[in-house]
């Protein structure tokens, strides 16, 4: 596994405690998960997504990775609705482990794009990951 130091976190993304990543695109936002969660969870093998339409709210969880180490929930970072999904990721989830801020997993309309502003930027976040 990484070292922190060595973690690639981009300063163009926001982040969440549960290391998922969020970078606004014009009205739309992509949601994939950090540099960290993936080094932690190993070689992912499967990822289940939702559907396009759907909507979640802060917090609620929209999907799974399953890795050879474990399976782990999704959670929304913001609220919004689904209006694309990662398909590559059905047939080739290591994408994930490989490229980890292209490898978004869903695309979605925010219902308040101010929610961003709420997010961790990157020092932040490296302090959660160094337990500051």
């Amino acid at each position: 596994m990484k070292e922190v130091h060595e973690l690639n976190l981009p300063e163009d993304v926001r982040y969440t405690k549960d290391h998922e990543w969020v970078k606004a695109s014009g009205d739309t936002v992509k949601i994939g998960i950090s540099d960290y969660a993936q080094d932690q969870l190993g070689d992912i093998v499967f990822v289940e997504l939702p559907a396009v339409g759907d909507s979640f709210e802060e917090g609620d969880e929209f999907g799974t990775l399953e890795s050879v180490k474990a399976v782990s929930e999704l959670y929304a970072p913001i609220a919004g609705e689904v209006v694309a999904v990662n398909e590559d990721l059905e047939d080739a989830p290591e994408l994930l482990n490989k490229e980890p801020y292209n490898g978004w997993i869903v695309e979605i309309k925010p219902t308040d794009v101010k929610e961003i502003d709420q997010l961790l930027d990157r020092d932040a976040y490296l302090g959660v990951l160094k337990g500051e």
